[in-house]
């Protein structure tokens, strides 16, 4: 499927969904326990991407909602999460009527959100008094073993590594949720590994989307930089971390 510029995330959610789709599993747990979230709880997982996390939340009994900007996510979604409400937009202009909603979810999406005070107060607009919101999203990146493929690709073209941004430092998620008036309930870090089964799969869940010329120029400073990630049977495996936050709609 072509990029297009409204839409850029269709053209690699395929790829997205194989290497990354359940790479956050670990901190569903956490987010659902603090959000109690349950049978017959309405869920809305904004940024699903494929459609892991909707599909957990039927199995736990929920009802899942789910919303995306990419078109191709919403159709993988869709179709792994049968029967689950996905419909495509973004954290700012979420389509749900007001007060629907017992619990909004965003692992790995706020961090997208152009205008991150108009999220939040999207996310309050559709849910019930004393719903909450549960946040997750990378940590610092001295506890991510991906930083340093990440140093590594950085230093090739010539460029420094990015530093943290607030909502990767310890406190940085409470601190914004606190700001526009929500009242956190817990917050936490969650280890969340990365496992692929050999090199070829490594290059690609880092590169994906990228062009083969770029993939074939880029692949020898990934492998390098992974090296000491690798097993003896040939799998990768990179430990690490995700932040959370959960926290009460504001009255």
């Amino acid at each position: 499927m072509p990029s297009r510029a409204d839409d850029p995330w269709s053209a690699v959610a395929d790829d997205w969904g194989r290497y990354w789709g359940s790479f956050a599993r670990p901190v569903w747990e956490p987010l659902l326990r603090a959000a109690r979230i349950g049978a017959g709880s309405r869920v809305l997982d904004v940024g699903c991407g494929s459609g892991e996390l909707l599909e957990h939340l039927q199995d736990q009994g929920a009802q899942a909602h789910g919303v995306d900007p990419a078109r191709r996510m919403v159709e993988l979604a869709r179709a792994r999460a049968v029967g689950a409400d996905v419909r495509r937009g973004d954290f700012e202009h979420l389509p749900f009527d007001d007060g629907r909603l017992d619990a909004v979810l965003a692992v790995n999406a706020f961090q997208f959100a152009a205008e991150p005070d108009d999220a939040l107060a999207e996310a309050a607009r559709v849910l019930v008094p004393g719903g909450v919101l549960g946040l997750a999203g990378w940590a610092e990146r001295a506890r991510n073993d991906l930083d340093a493929l990440n140093a590594a690709l950085a230093e090739a073209d010539g460029e420094e590594p990015p530093e943290d941004g607030p909502l990767r430092v310890e406190g940085g998620l409470a601190a914004v949720l606190g700001d526009a008036g929500w009242t956190v309930l817990d917050e936490g870090v969650t280890s969340v590994p990365w496992v692929v089964r050999d090199g070829t799969d490594l290059v690609r869940g880092i590169l994906f989307g990228e062009s083969p010329a770029t993939v074939e120029e880029l692949a020898p400073v990934i492998l390098g930089a992974a090296t000491p990630f690798r097993r003896p049977d040939g799998s990768y495996r990179l430990v690490n971390a995700f932040r959370w936050a959960v926290a009460r709609r504001p009255s």
